[in-house]
């Protein structure tokens, strides 16, 4: 809390260090702005970034190695034979002594030593951030003579601003895409470790997932079969059942409200399309698990099928309607944002509004309904509470939406649930399925490139 009384005092030595900067180049210009070389709020915004970027970045830096540098100072002055303990016990003694240095623990049931190292940690902690309060406000009340002795009415104020925030930018896609590098690293290391222990072919091609490895030679019950197709074949089967709903259903959705829906009825029904986004996953699930799968199940058992309590059908069905307005929405967007000249051209030529709808919008639009389509596909994919509740956690190798099956995001959740050591092929397993989905996802991404860039070259 106090840290952030202090991000508030540099903002508000920054918001004066704006106003006073602009009001000095006024004053050097005579208070006529079209004697300066830049609007005067360059001016002011250049004189604040001599305030928020040297500050704030000492502080950020500060805090980040704070941790690092008062423990291992506290680690130092602690007894030898504790130093010497292995990296687990001698984390477990620190976590006691930022215990009770907050208070949360109480000293008189600590060992002395515990305690001492303890008065010590918070010693270094009040003295760590008096000198950080002082270093990051002597920076910022600084930044404002430094920022002052540049301002000039002939000073490039404008061009100096634009170049700092270019700055921010590039390093803002920078940290984007090396983010992006490090989940890819991390999949393909923790991947290959998997690899190592079960053969790449008998993953990708076997028929039977059982990922309970045995821990000792006499355990029974742990056959280590790591054979992912089940998984991948429930992840399509519920994926397709998800898109027969949401793609129709979404799509002449969005077909009416932007080319027939009345402005009255069009500002009514698409906010209350879209709250079907709002609903947590966890309300679908509990719909999906209490209502539809026992109607699903009656109506089979009806007609004569053998339905399970858990259904790829109820998962499926639900998780459709769950993301219709991601279809329903961006199509609308997609389609009324197609340019009124070719409505017109083509009613000129005599073609009905159906036949308009069906010849040149829908064409026209077509890059961002696939756009839509395919991010619905990946909220579908990615989906687990609704398949944890409706459609089971059994790796079942089925086309059969009556019985119960389960997705990679599922078992992926399930392998690395309470406490597990990143060294046994069940818990490695799970990146294996992250990287195989990253990859599809990625197919999926091209395709859809692909068809943009073809239809854009068509429409534009």
């Amino acid at each position: 809390m106090i840290v952030f009384v202090l991000i508030a005092a540099v903002l508000a030595i920054t918001a004066a260090s704006y106003w006073l900067g602009r009001s000095y180049a006024l004053g050097q210009a005579g208070g006529h702005s079209k004697a300066l070389h830049s609007r005067p709020g360059y001016y002011g915004t250049f004189s604040a970034l001599w305030v928020a970027v040297p500050a704030l970045f000492i502080l950020g830096l500060w805090l980040a190695a704070e941790g690092t540098i008062v423990t291992s100072l506290v680690v130092s002055g602690m007894p030898a034979d504790i130093q010497a303990l292995p990296g687990n016990e001698l984390g477990l003694i620190l976590n006691d002594v930022r215990n009770i240095a907050s208070g949360d623990f109480a000293r008189a049931d600590a060992p002395p030593e515990i305690v001492a190292a303890a008065e010590r940690y918070a010693s270094l902690q009040s003295t760590s951030f008096w000198a950080m309060t002082v270093v990051v406000l002597i920076l910022a009340i600084g930044g404002i003579a430094a920022g002052r002795r540049y301002i000039d009415p002939n000073m490039r104020a404008r061009n100096a601003v634009e170049k700092v925030i270019m700055f921010f930018l590039i390093a803002a896609s920078t940290l984007a895409i090396f983010t992006t590098i490090g989940i890819v690293l991390s999949l393909l290391f923790e991947s290959w470790r998997f690899f190592t222990q079960v053969p790449f072919y008998e993953f990708l091609f076997g028929l039977q997932w059982s990922p309970q490895t045995a821990l000792r030679a006499d355990q029974v019950g742990s056959s280590g079969a790591f054979g992912a197709v089940p998984i991948f074949a429930g992840t399509l089967l519920i994926t397709f059942i998800a898109m027969c709903v949401a793609v129709p259903v979404g799509l002449m959705s969005a077909i009416y409200m932007a080319e027939y829906a009345t402005p009255r009825f069009r500002s009514f029904a698409k906010p209350v399309l879209e709250v079907l986004a709002g609903i947590p996953t966890v309300v679908y699930g509990f719909f999906a698990a209490l209502t539809v799968a026992p109607v699903i199940r009656q109506a089979g058992e009806g007609l004569g099928l053998d339905v399970a309590s858990e259904s790829a059908l109820a998962a499926g069905l639900v998780m459709g309607v769950m993301i219709i307005p991601f279809v329903s929405s961006l199509s609308d967007d997609v389609i009324t944002a197609v340019p009124r000249s070719l409505r017109e051209g083509s009613y000129g030529m005599g073609a009905t509004k159906s036949e308009t709808i069906r010849q040149v919008i829908l064409p026209a639009a077509l890059p961002g309904i696939v756009g839509s389509i395919l991010l619905a596909v990946s909220r579908a994919i990615g989906e687990t509470m609704i398949v944890v509740m409706a459609a089971g956690l059994a790796a079942n190798l089925t086309a059969n939406p009556f019985q119960a099956v389960t997705t990679v995001t599922v078992q992926i959740v399930t392998l690395l649930v309470g406490d597990q050591e990143f060294d046994s092929p069940k818990t490695l397993a799970a990146f294996a399925l992250g990287l195989v989905l990253f990859f599809i996802t990625l197919c999926l991404n091209v395709v859809a490139l692909h068809v943009v860039r073809k239809y854009r070259e068509q429409y534009d």
